[in-house]
């Protein structure tokens, strides 16, 4: 079998698991009340990637919501691929059209019901597990970065300023 498969296959309930917790973060940025918990989702990706094999992790304040980056270079001469995604989720509201409380993920015929299952935490974290099965088999063949936004459902105000920040950054050490 395939290392990184089985390793996949051996990790597979601790994988469920992370995920559940993400979603049952009611990361919703476009409601000022939950500010804290674009914090602790922020902080709880940041951690997914250090627990993943990211040497280098940081959480960017912005005007808004955190931007969570982090990198993964295996040698510089190899190629550098760049994962974005978002950790923000849209208001549940109406409420009662859901057939389960939208932060408390139900697993029903093998699929996750729980807002953000799809768009876009559990994309984001199975980009996240992905690097850790790579790096854990020895697998990843380029270098990762990774940037996790909070304000994509909102419309990414923020996301521009933070992308100069790293140009800006990267002219003054060329």
């Amino acid at each position: 079998m395939n290392p990184w498969k089985q390793y996949q296959d051996q990790n597979k309930e601790r994988f469920l698991e992370e995920l559940l917790a993400l979603l049952r973060i009611p990361s919703i940025s476009a409601k000022s009340e939950h500010n804290s918990d674009m914090i602790t989702c922020a902080q709880a990706v940041e951690l997914a990637l250090k627990q993943a094999g990211a040497p280098v992790t940081k959480i960017y304040e912005t005007a808004g919501h955190p931007i969570v980056y982090g990198e993964i270079i295996t040698d510089p001469s190899f190629p550098t691929v760049l994962v974005y995604g978002h950790y923000d989720v849209q208001p549940p509201d109406p409420l009662d059209l859901w057939n389960s409380p939208p932060f408390e993920p139900v697993i029903k015929n093998d699929k996750i019901y729980a807002r953000g299952a799809c768009d876009d935490k559990g994309q984001l974290y199975m980009h996240v597990k992905a690097l850790e099965s790579m790096m854990e088999t020895g697998q990843l063949c380029c270098n990762v970065k990774v940037m996790f936004e909070g304000e994509e459902e909102v419309g990414s105000e923020n996301l521009g300023h933070f992308l100069g920040y790293f140009r800006a950054k990267l002219r003054s050490i060329v």
